[in-house]
């Protein structure tokens, strides 16, 4: 790591070209993998797999996802770990709106409504309730007389009263 931190340094000093090294990435973990390093795979099928090291070439064959372990770059990503700067969050985007029609009603008839004054609207809306008021009250008169007939005493078969130890009609 120190050889990889001066090549680093020198990187970094003005009028000195880049050295390019050609790296792989390792199948397993992603991590970058340096020339002399790593360990190549040639599976049945004839695809190559290259490993950064013996441990990441054994847990490929023991068939351990990386997903699962939290060390690789695979389990990073799926938890969205690092790499804070790219993008940011996503920006949400604010619905336009749009008016329907309602049953009943037209758009031209509530784009009118929309645009009366508010005094005339509430005028409007009182009276409409007061005429609901009015239907109720009608309503509920009519069904008090109903009730007053069917509320009148019943007379027993016998013409006497039930005897409360009669009632039951099961085991004791």
């Amino acid at each position: 790591s120190r050889q990889f931190s001066r090549i680093e340094q020198l990187l970094a000093s003005p009028g000195i070209s880049a050295m390019v090294i050609k790296t792989d990435l390792c199948n397993y973990t992603e991590y970058r993998i340096y020339p002399g390093h790593g360990q190549k795979f040639v599976a049945r099928d004839g695809k190559v797999h290259f490993f950064i090291n013996a441990k990441c070439d054994s847990l490929f064959h023991q068939r351990i996802k990386p997903v699962k372990l939290r060390w690789t770059q695979a389990w990073r990503r799926m938890n969205k770990k690092g790499k804070v700067e790219e993008g940011g969050k996503k920006k949400t985007r604010k619905a336009a709106k749009f008016q329907k029609a309602i049953v009943g009603m037209s758009l031209d008839d509530l784009k009118k409504k929309k645009a009366q004054k508010p005094e005339l609207r509430q005028a409007r809306e009182a009276a409409a309730k007061e005429a609901k008021t009015r239907a109720s009250t009608k309503k509920a008169a009519k069904p008090a007389v109903a009730k007053q007939k069917a509320q009148a005493p019943k007379a027993n078969k016998a013409g006497a009263a039930p005897t409360p130890g009669k009632a039951f009609k099961g085991k004791k």
